[in-house]
């Protein structure tokens, strides 16, 4: 046999790879309980050492046997063959969470059986049924929910978890660790007993808990350390096998040694965590500290499990609450803007001199428009001199039409000297031949950061000359003011402002007329396309096809070989998409040069065809698609069809892997235009990539393996403008996208 611990005592943790130590195979297990790893077969391949306390008749000599001779020695009144059933159903049903845990009886002691999977392993933990706990956890759950969700106020939530939580499993402390954005942590919510010192609103470093234990967490709902002092106990397996075991998923994983260590230097004797997921991600842990040994079965973990679970839940309802909040006062105010930019002549008064102006739009202290050689400024900006070093350093070094950041002198040093009031600068382009911008600020937000020690992770030399890292032995609070940094850009925030960009830039086509050397540069292109289209039609698609002629010719002769015979079908398949991609040009370039006259359309029976289309292509059964209002446009027929196929046509494909996939079109029929939606719950948009979503042959980094060609949206955009209209697209990732057309009446 061999022990699997060597892995982590041979893995020295220093300062270059702390956040890689392999704290998910560490080879030991916690002693309370007892491991039983089989293999495929139900064979026995790996097993604590101390198994001999669980059955003494036979020692640790029991890899290599089958599951039978273990569910002989169990013995009782149990069936041959109950765990390999047991299994079974758990294979069956793709989890054990329904099975999980059998209460078993060996030799006189009640123990929980837990079954859970490491890749071709299945592992059975063996945990005693005693706890250290005094109340029954289940019945305290009722109670202890409904106080904890009594107040709507978030830390108010909080403190009532914390305290419900420690009323229901009675630990020394009871703390609420939320993590911010860089991984450190903060204690933002306590209860505890009188004697101990408070923790509240103490920072810990994010190497504490470093990145792959904030990823365990998320998979392993609770954790409990039972005693930091007991010794491990080894996981053994056959000689020959040298392969990790993964205990990912097991009750009984071990700790590593140094936040073992770490808790020792606290004072700390058990802990038990219950992570809080909001939207899939680690938010923070409910971190409890005993400073005696403590042992909770695991059915009470499975209940305090369900604690973390309506905080979570709580969490994610209330900050949706927020957002939905404040996305709905940037769209409203988005919308007075986007009238006053239709009604009022002058786009520089129209964002500048009303009384909903940019700086509703974002939450910022100042805002600047650099429109047509002239800088308008609102609200608290810096001086005439810095912002003009700043507009030639936007133009000079960033090539993104939308970008932000919240440390602006880091990237931009000069402008440590306003820092104060220009932390986080946001910049949108109007247009980069022009130098034309909008800019928001916001201002400097002294942090005043108290930590629980020196944050920086203690060192030491080992016998080979390398800085070691070592657990912190002191704990004494130490002070850090954190400057030159703002708040953070919200996705509200970046949201409104691409939805600013699109409508600012609507109203300049409106308005700015042939004055402009955009529509100069316009023209310029147009012509040059024609020249291209011209020579696409005359000049390649001739040879194209004569080449899948020739090749087609070619393959009817009785002396072309097999390989031959398939060199040239290939010839004639590539000819075929050269002549699509050479069509999706043309069709392209041909909506700006057609011209058309308006009807009216009979938009429902428009959208009808298109979905009943889309069915047949699809064959979808999990897709729903709704249809609300659907008011009459004018337009020309055939390229009004063209907007709704690409439009449904993407929300379908799109969002046709979900499980329950819904697509919803509607159109308002307003005083001044129409405005259709259509929404989808598919794979969204990255914010990033929300600039060039209308772009020719772009197509987004999440969809690469999604058939398609990168023309679509790029044609809607051209023919939405051909019909004076204007389209913009809100997304999310993996939250949907809604598109939005709107038509002049």
């Amino acid at each position: 046999m061999v022990k699997l611990s060597n892995i982590m005592s041979e893995f020295q943790v220093d300062l270059t790879n702390c956040d890689r130590e392999p704290i998910h195979i560490p080879g030991q297990i916690q002693p309370h309980g007892f491991l039983i790893v089989l293999d495929q077969q139900y064979n026995i391949s790996h097993c604590s050492d101390n198994i001999s306390n669980l059955f003494p008749e036979t020692g640790v000599n029991i890899i290599g046997l089958t599951l039978q001779y273990i569910e002989l020695l169990i013995g009782g009144d149990y069936p041959l063959g109950f765990i390999t059933n047991l299994i079974s159903l758990g294979k069956i049903n793709k989890s054990f969470e329904q099975s999980n845990p059998l209460k078993i009886d060996i030799s006189g002691k009640d123990y929980y059986l837990i079954v859970s999977t490491a890749a071709d392993y299945y592992l059975l933990d063996f945990e005693p049924t005693i706890s250290d706990l005094t109340s029954d956890v289940q019945k305290m759950m009722g109670h202890s929910i409904s106080k904890m969700l009594a107040d709507k106020n978030l830390q108010s939530l909080l403190d009532n978890t914390a305290l419900q939580v420690k009323n229901t499993i009675n630990y020394d402390r009871v703390m609420i660790y939320r993590f911010a954005e860089d991984g450190h942590g903060e204690v933002v919510a306590e209860n505890k007993k009188d004697e101990l010192n408070s923790l509240l609103g103490l920072h810990y470093p994010a190497s504490d808990i470093p990145k792959q234990a904030r990823e365990l967490y998320k998979k392993n709902l609770t954790r409990i350390i039972a005693d930091v002092y007991t010794t491990p106990s080894k996981v053994s397996t056959m000689a020959n096998n040298e392969q990790p075991l993964d205990l990912t998923n097991s009750q009984l994983r071990a700790v590593s040694p140094v936040h073992i260590q770490y808790l020792k230097n606290m004072g700390v004797a058990s802990s038990f965590s219950i992570s809080i997921l909001c939207k899939n991600e680690l938010w923070g842990l409910i971190a409890c500290h005993n400073y005696t040994p403590r042992f909770i079965d695991y059915k009470s973990r499975e209940s305090s499990k369900l604690l973390g679970q309506i905080l979570s839940s709580a969490l994610e309802f209330r900050q949706e609450e927020i957002h939905q909040h404040t996305q709905e006062i940037f769209k409203n105010n988005l919308d007075t803007l986007t009238k006053q930019l239709q009604e009022t002549i002058s786009i520089q008064d129209a964002l500048t001199k009303q009384a909903v102006n940019l700086l509703d739009v974002v939450h910022a202290s100042g805002s600047v428009l650099v429109y047509e050689k002239n800088i308008v400024k609102l609200g608290i900006t810096p001086d005439d001199v810095q912002l003009a070093r700043l507009i030639e350093w936007i133009k000079g070094n960033n090539t993104e039409s939308v970008f932000h950041f919240t440390n602006l002198s880091a990237v931009y040093p000069e402008a440590i000297e306003y820092c104060a009031i220009a932390s986080g600068i946001m910049v949108t382009v109007i247009s980069r031949e022009l130098g034309e911008y909008v800019i928001f600020f916001k201002p400097e937000i002294l942090q005043f950061i108290t930590w629980a020690g020196n944050p920086e992770k203690p060192t030491e030399i080992d016998g080979n000359g390398l800085m070691k890292i070592s657990p912190r032995n002191s704990f004494k609070e130490w002070s850090q003011t954190v400057t030159g940094t703002s708040m953070n850009w919200s996705s509200e925030e970046i949201s409104s402002m691409l939805r600013l960009k699109v409508e600012i830039t609507y109203a300049i086509n409106q308005k700015a007329g042939a004055i402009r050397l955009l529509n100069e540069k316009l023209q310029q292109a147009y012509d040059e396309l024609d020249t291209f289209s011209y020579t696409i039609s005359h000049d390649l698609k001739n040879p194209i096809a004569a080449i899948k002629s020739y090749a087609q010719l070619l393959g009817r002769g009785k002396t072309i070989g097999e390989r031959e015979q398939v060199f040239l079908v290939r010839i004639a398949d590539k000819a075929d998409q050269m002549n699509l991609m050479i069509n999706a040009v043309l069709n392209y370039s041909r909506i700006g040069r057609s011209d058309f006259e308006y009807i009216t359309i009979d938009t429902k029976s428009l959208i009808k065809d298109i979905i009943n289309d889309l069915r047949l292509v699809y064959s979808a059964d999990n897709l729903n698609i709704t249809v609300g209002e659907t008011p009459d446009l004018q337009g020309d027929p055939t390229m009004i069809m063209q907007i709704f196929s690409n439009l449904i046509g993407n929300a379908v494909k799109y969002s046709n892997h979900l499980e329950n996939a819904n697509v919803h079109i509607e159109g308002i029929l307003n005083d001044k235009d129409t405005c259709y939606t259509i929404k989808d719950n598919g794979l969204g948009i990255a914010s990033y990539d929300l600039p060039h979503v209308f772009e020719l042959f772009n197509r987004m980094d999440n969809v690469k393996n999604i058939e398609g060609s990168g023309v679509g949206l790029a044609i809607v955009k051209r023919i939405v403008e051909k019909h004076n209209g204007r389209i913009w697209v809100e997304s999310k990732l993996n939250s949907g996208s809604v598109f939005s057309v709107s038509f002049n009446n």
